[in-house]
């Protein structure tokens, strides 16, 4: 099973950059966005649903903000847009679909730059994510969990960590969120298989960083303990344009039946 994960920066803008053909050419058989900047409605027929795929579409109350997508060749048995409390709903921030042999969240962490404010709504946002889990994490349920999580984890994972140790984003105690996320029973995907530097996700656009790769890592795919062994490739696609960010991905020996929509 090939699951990717991007954060598109704007679905219909990136329709319009062919994104429909490089999605025919990946056919992955799950492909979660994030920032889709979208209502369903809004979006052309020929990407609310794309041929041999279910679609689903969580959206902020506010127009053209946020957002989340999921394409996914096997029909989910249950599929959710909340998490905690309901809480955070209003921003559209969640997929959760539930197979038959594991659990996926499609998350888009919030951005915490703006001001203190929203630092703190996204640091609330990742305690609730957290005690959300802790408790199917304990029965045992295979968890994946991928999306921008708008935090770079260690200084190797953001070109100019030094310069960004009071910028949200590589603040301590976002960083020690993740810490605790992965004590929790997660594993990061891409660094089971690779420990080198200079592996980024976003680029800033105005300073047209990605020609210098002055990049962040802060878009990640999590598996739960109990699910590791399954992970056979993880990656980052940095050659995939079309927005800041860029996809990241996974191989997995799961199972994984499709059947004809």
């Amino acid at each position: 099973m090939q699951l990717l994960s991007w954060n598109v920066n704007g679905l219909r803008a990136l329709a319009k950059k062919g994104f429909l053909k490089w999605f025919e050419e990946k056919e992955p058989d799950i492909l979660c966005f994030q920032e889709t900047k979208a209502w369903e409605e809004q979006l052309p027929p020929e990407i609310r649903q794309i041929d041999g795929y279910f679609s689903f579409f969580s959206q902020a109350e506010r127009k053209g903000y946020s957002g989340v997508a999921l394409y996914t060749r096997l029909e989910p048995k249950e599929v959710s847009y909340s998490f905690a409390d309901g809480s955070f709903d209003n921003e559209g921030r969640v997929i959760v679909a539930r197979y038959p042999d594991f659990t996926l969240y499609n998350v888009y962490f919030p951005n915490g730059k703006a001001s203190r404010e929203r630092l703190e709504y996204k640091m609330n946002f990742y305690h609730s994510f957290l005690n959300h889990l802790q408790p199917y994490i304990k029965e045992g349920e295979r968890i994946i969990v991928c999306g921008d999580v708008n935090t770079a984890h260690r200084e190797i994972d953001l070109a100019r960590p030094r310069e960004n140790e009071k910028t949200s984003g590589f603040l301590p105690e976002e960083r020690q969120w993740i810490d605790r996320f992965i004590k929790t029973g997660f594993h990061d995907t891409f660094r089971l298989f690779n420990s080198q530097g200079g592996n980024y996700s976003w680029w800033d656009l105005k300073t047209r960083a990605r020609e210098r790769n002055v990049g962040w890592r802060i878009d990640y795919v999590f598996v739960s303990e109990n699910i590791k062994e399954a992970v056979k490739d993880a990656f980052i696609l940095p050659e995939v344009q079309g927005s800041d960010h860029c996809p990241t991905g996974v191989e997995m020996d799961i199972e994984y039946p499709t059947k004809e929509l």
